[in-house]
């Protein structure tokens, strides 16, 4: 099945590091299939995820406290 993001938001967060990051949210679109090759139609999943500008992972727990995947470093708003 094929995918795309689509992008919601974008705004800076200060990281535990002290640096300031650039963070993206976007949301999971998927091709629908019953679309006829002609028109091109994205359908959202209900999935949303988070990245920093250089494409790293961004994960968020239940309590919204962020994190860059690979370091481990908190980001906050």
């Amino acid at each position: 099945m094929e995918r795309r993001l689509h992008l919601l938001e974008s705004f800076d967060a200060q990281g535990s590091d002290g640096k300031t990051y650039r963070v993206r949210g976007y949301e999971q679109l998927v091709r629908d299939p019953t679309a006829p090759d002609v028109v091109e139609r994205w359908e959202p999943t209900g999935l949303s995820e988070y990245r920093l500008d250089d494409g790293r992972p961004v994960g968020e727990t239940r309590d919204g406290t962020m994190r860059i995947v690979e370091s481990g470093v908190q980001l906050s708003r």
